[in-house]
């Protein structure tokens, strides 16, 4: 007889994990737990590459299998154990690798290699990551409007680098977008991104005072350290996802200093439940409601990459806690609730959204609820829209260009000239 094929079996969840690990940057203890998730299967997780044996009366399985599957989750937990809670010194800095490809710069105040050039937090009470993007052209004699990015949850300011820079320094060195100086801070808890962690969303909370971090910290370091222009007008405040939510939360909360924000796969409605309690469905003007509870911790409220589930305890427990004053906490940093307790007026704030009919979140119920308590009260927003969008940073990235041809023309009267940088052409030879 032949021999039989020797098969190994993987789980899709080992497959699915392989490839977020590719795509997400999280740190190792992380991916120790996804790939043990994705490794275990209920009944048979592996089958050894060995020809069939025949099992004689009293014999058991091979020692091989049972022997890899126990020890499986004792390793990961031993790993887990040895490894750090936070990482202080970061061993890769994507900035100096990007700052030979794009025409501007980005200032790298962050702690790798040893060096440590973070800025002090004096809200936080530490030291925090955060980087500066220069224009092309960069004149410290001249005044510029200034962007500050905020990242979503499971990110930290990396992102902004690997995601965000090279499209906007290619529509700044190309002349469809004038200069300006954009600073991307780290709003992580523990300075590193984390898929099973808490995320501060850059609130003020129990996890620490991460709004004032920004709107006190990090805009007296730019102004201290950088020519920004001092209207309103020329101060912009974006992000995506949660960090897009807490850029809509700050602008109307601090509009006499920014007068600008946009947003990409935002939540804009944390409280978003249609007339049936639904939280996943559509957004129905007439079947409207609100969360009135957050007692049903366990609820899933959005997947990443349509796999990882994440359940509402998680995201709403670590900030605003679980009795009947979460929810009036969560109702006074909820976007669309703010616009009237704030009194937000026509022509105060420049306002953009943009975002994906597909998301996993349910941020399209979400911001459509927003626009439609916006033209309510007679505020202009500009929206961007992808109809098979869905909640990730390819979404994120066909919307950008929208966006910025949208702020374009807002930052233009405040910035200098703009250094368009042509393609370089080899003179042609004199006769």
């Amino acid at each position: 007889m032949g021999k039989e094929r020797c098969r190994k079996r993987i789980s899709v969840g080992t497959i699915v994990s392989g490839l977020l690990v590719l795509r997400f940057p999280l740190g190792f203890p992380e991916w120790v737990l996804i790939l043990c998730l994705g490794a275990r299967r209920r009944k048979e997780r592996w089958t050894l590459c060995s020809p069939p044996q025949q099992l004689q009366p009293g014999h058991s399985t091979p020692k091989g299998t049972t022997f890899m599957r126990r020890l499986l989750w004792p390793v990961a937990l031993a790993l887990l154990a040895l490894l750090p809670a936070t990482s202080s010194v970061r061993a890769f800095d994507p900035a100096q690798r990007l700052n030979r490809r794009i025409a501007g710069h980005l200032d790298a105040y962050t702690n790798h290699h040893g060096v440590d050039r973070r800025i002090w937090s004096a809200a936080l009470g530490q030291r925090r990551d955060m980087y500066v993007y220069l224009p092309p052209g960069y004149d410290p004699s001249k005044r510029y409007p200034v962007l500050l990015w905020l990242h979503g949850i499971n990110s930290d300011e990396r992102t902004f680098v690997k995601q965000a820079v090279v499209d906007l320094d290619d529509a700044i060195a190309s002349g469809r977008l004038p200069p300006m100086i954009v600073a991307a801070p780290d709003g992580s808890l523990n300075g590193r991104p984390t898929l099973f962690g808490t995320n501060p969303l850059f609130l003020n909370s129990d996890l620490g005072r991460f709004e004032d971090y920004v709107t006190q910290d990090v805009w007296a370091f730019l102004l201290q350290h950088y020519p920004i222009r001092p209207e309103r007008e020329a101060h912009v405040v974006a992000g995506y996802s949660g960090g897009g939510g807490a850029a809509f939360r700050i602008a109307i909360k601090y509009r006499e200093t920014i007068g600008v924000v946009f947003a990409l796969s935002a939540p804009l409605n944390f409280r978003w439940m249609d007339c049936h309690g639904r939280y996943m469905a559509n957004f129905d003007p007439n079947c409207w409601g609100w969360r009135e509870d957050v007692n049903r911790g366990r609820e899933v409220v959005g997947r990443f990459y349509g796999v990882v589930a994440v359940r509402l305890r998680r995201l709403i427990y670590p900030l605003f806690g679980r009795g009947p004053e979460a929810v009036e906490q969560l109702s006074r940093e909820n976007p669309i609730e703010m616009i009237d307790l704030y009194s937000l007026r026509p022509g105060e704030l420049c306002m953009y959204v943009g975002y994906g009919g597909r998301d996993e979140f349910n941020m399209d119920a979400q911001v459509e609820s927003f626009l439609y308590r916006a033209r309510e009260r007679g505020l202009p927003v500009m929206v961007g829209y992808e109809p098979n969008g869905r909640h990730s940073w390819r979404t994120g990235r066909r919307l950008l260009p929208d966006a910025l041809g949208w702020l374009a023309p807002l930052l233009a009267p405040y910035a200098p000239p703009a250094c368009v940088l042509l393609p370089t052409q080899e003179s042609a030879p004199e006769e």
